[in-house]
């Protein structure tokens, strides 16, 4: 079975080769410099090394001012231009208008279709359900993609049982901050786990948000415990990939690269593939919404 392991990471550009306000080239995140040997940046945006393509993804979409995780959201998973359908660049959640298309069009649907399986492998905490339950709907792209199309949410079991992960990689954050019992997780744990779920499904999706809110100034007292146990984790899961696997690093639009303000910025979403695709992927991703239907070709 052929596996596309999607990692989503909200709100990352590529942005000046700045060693000040750049993460990338101020901590030297190794998933660079160890496997590419270059830092992509807006004077060189693609990389192609040992089957790892970097590239910029363009974010804007013919649509003025600022990208949003709302639309940039709908358009990645769905395979629609929503800031072009909703006329402006909407976020943080997507708007009321979009629901339905969301509904129709969301990638997991598009795979349960077709008959494949599928996995959103983050763990949501129980306030999270307590939400939901109250009727309410101000959830992100991915939330609503699940909930809409009948794909299980997991619970904070899952995490004890090895059928998910905490959306910050190591449940540090379930430990201090939600007073949740459970192991505290390495990097290399939780990215093993990670391609031990993907190989068993189609397609599996982690979505990453915390470089968003490091971006947006939020956080910043764990900011070299964050970054430090995502760049172990990307690092180790694309040395590690099984044969059979193809890997997609997207985001939504930039911000994460370029610290010197809290916003969002107008710089290219970044791309990186690798594995068993990554050429056709690097060669058909040039729009956030080509992302959908790129991964769902490699299915026809």
């Amino acid at each position: 079975m052929h596996s596309t392991l999607m990692i989503f990471l909200d709100g990352v550009g590529i942005g000046k080769k700045d060693f000040q306000f750049n993460p990338f080239f101020k901590y030297q995140f190794k998933m660079f410099t160890e496997i590419t040997g270059e830092i992509p940046h807006l004077e060189k945006q693609r990389i192609s090394v040992n089957g790892v393509n970097v590239f910029p993804i363009d974010a804007l979409l013919d649509v003025p001012d600022i990208p949003l995780s709302g639309t940039g959201q709908t358009s990645i998973f769905c395979g629609v231009n929503a800031q072009k359908i909703l006329g402006k660049h909407f976020g943080p959640y997507p708007h009321s208008s979009l629901i339905p298309l969301i509904k129709e069009k969301n990638i997991f649907k598009e795979f349960i279709r077709r008959r494949k399986k599928v996995t959103f492998v983050n763990a949501y905490p129980k306030i999270f359900f307590d939400y939901v339950k109250k009727g309410k709907r101000i959830l992100s792209v991915t939330t609503l993609s699940c909930i809409l199309s009948n794909v299980r949410l997991n619970k904070i079991k899952d995490i004890y049982d090895g059928r998910a992960l905490s959306a910050d990689i190591e449940n540090y954050r379930l430990i201090h901050k939600m007073n949740y019992k459970l192991p505290l997780y390495s990097a290399e744990k939780s990215a093993k786990r990670l391609l031990r779920i993907s190989s068993q499904n189609h397609f599996t999706l982690f979505e990453y948000f915390y470089t968003d809110h490091l971006g947006h100034g939020r956080n910043l007292e764990l900011f070299d415990r964050t970054i430090k146990v995502l760049d172990d984790f990307l690092t180790y899961i694309i040395k590690n990939l099984p044969l059979n696997m193809t890997l997609l690093i997207c985001s939504d639009h930039g911000n994460f690269e370029d610290l010197s303000i809290k916003a969002h910025t107008l710089n290219p979403a970044l791309g990186i593939t690798y594995g068993k695709y990554s050429d056709e992927l690097a060669t058909k991703i040039k729009k956030l919404y080509h992302i959908k239907p790129a991964i769902m070709e490699l299915y026809e």
